[in-house]
């Protein structure tokens, strides 16, 4: 009998996930990720997840499929390699997607060697994503989940063939109803559980606030900066703002200002009207295909530079130095250094990385 780790969140998703891998014939063992410590007073379950809340409802589904249940301490690698690399992100100005990181570096390769230390087949998730083999190119192709409100192949574009072989996403094949409606058949204690929103780790959304209280630094003011480089007023630090920003700025204009630039080397957030929010091009680096080798020549693509931005067309290339190269059809508001663009052909993804620079034309 094959056997699947279960990476189990306490939400639902994960919970249907390893009943319906059990009911596919595999051997189930359920581990949920000690990633951070989230037991401040006050922290609605329902915000975020890696609570004591959680680990129990994921305890309770375990018991009730009878499935061996393990939690895995990884706290350490989730400060080195999600909470740093957060920080370290704000503070070059710019705005990082940490989930991706924890996908990355926690679930396809902390928890990932554990199912292969464990000697068991494959590892199992609760995201809404889909995984195929395609017999034409010998790849395993990511594809995404069929319910397309839920769709979250976006934060998954850095896995490689050989984890996507040992992979599998049974949710994906459902819509979140569909999910709700098994959970709540099989007694499931999370069927109606709400979707976690906010990152573990900043539960209150103060991002600035959590980054001071990590590295001890109080944020240094500097000058905001029009469009033609001219001070018209004090910022409160770069780690407070992102592209696009217009709410608590404190700026009185007779127009709309928007953050269109950030510069920690000179302390600088340069504001402008929604007009310079706009750019054709963008580059990205740390780049992962997954549906082909290489994009020596240029490609038609729907690229993605935000999980809830609408996919759009464009054509994307990789020069020699292993750059992503995207140029859009129509251009694009608010590009934001930090964040991932991934790049789709259809339902497939083709590959992403992070995006590093983006001009207007």
């Amino acid at each position: 009998m094959k056997k699947a780790l279960i990476a189990m969140s306490g939400g639902v998703d994960s919970s249907v996930a390893a009943l319906l891998m059990q009911q596919k014939g595999y051997e189930c063992v359920g581990a949920t990720m000690k990633l951070f410590e989230n037991e401040q007073a006050g922290v609605k379950r329902e915000k975020t997840c890696c609570s004591l809340d959680d680990v129990e409802d994921a305890r309770s589904v375990a018991y009730r499929l009878h499935m061996p249940y393990y939690v895995f301490n990884f706290t350490a690698n989730f400060e080195k390699e999600v909470m740093d690399r957060f920080v370290c992100a704000y503070e070059k100005g710019w705005t990082p997607n940490p989930c991706i990181d924890c996908n990355r570096y926690l679930k396809f390769e902390k928890l990932y060697l554990r199912m292969q230390e464990m000697q068991m087949d494959t590892i199992v998730t609760g995201h809404y994503a889909r995984v195929v083999y395609d017999e034409a190119s010998g790849r395993y192709l990511l594809k995404k989940g069929l319910d397309n409100s839920k769709d979250q192949s976006y934060v998954l574009y850095n896995l490689t063939q050989e984890q996507l072989a040992h992979t599998q996403f049974p949710v994906g094949e459902l819509s979140k109803h569909e999910v709700r409606e098994i959970a709540e058949a099989n007694g499931f204690i999370n069927a109606d559980k709400p979707d976690s929103q906010d990152i573990c780790f900043v539960p209150d959304g103060d991002y600035a606030g959590f980054i001071e209280r990590y590295t001890g630094k109080t944020s240094r003011t500097g000058a905001f900066l029009n469009t033609a480089g001219e001070p018209i007023g004090t910022h409160r630090g770069v780690i407070h703002y992102t592209i696009g920003q217009r709410k608590g700025l404190g700026i009185s204009a007779p127009h709309p200002l928007y953050v269109c630039g950030i510069c920690p080397e000179q302390n600088t957030v340069t504001l402008g009207g929604s007009q310079d929010l706009f750019s054709r091009r963008l580059t990205a680096t740390d780049v992962n295909l997954i549906s082909c080798d290489s994009l020596e020549k240029p490609v038609r693509v729907q690229a993605k530079i935000r999980y809830r931005h609408p996919e759009q067309p464009a054509t994307a290339w990789c020069t020699p130095d292993g750059v992503l190269h995207v140029e859009f059809d129509e251009p694009q508001r608010a590009i934001t250094c930090g964040q991932a663009v991934v790049l789709y052909d259809g339902e497939t993804v083709v590959g992403g990385g992070r995006i590093s620079s983006a001009e207007k034309s």
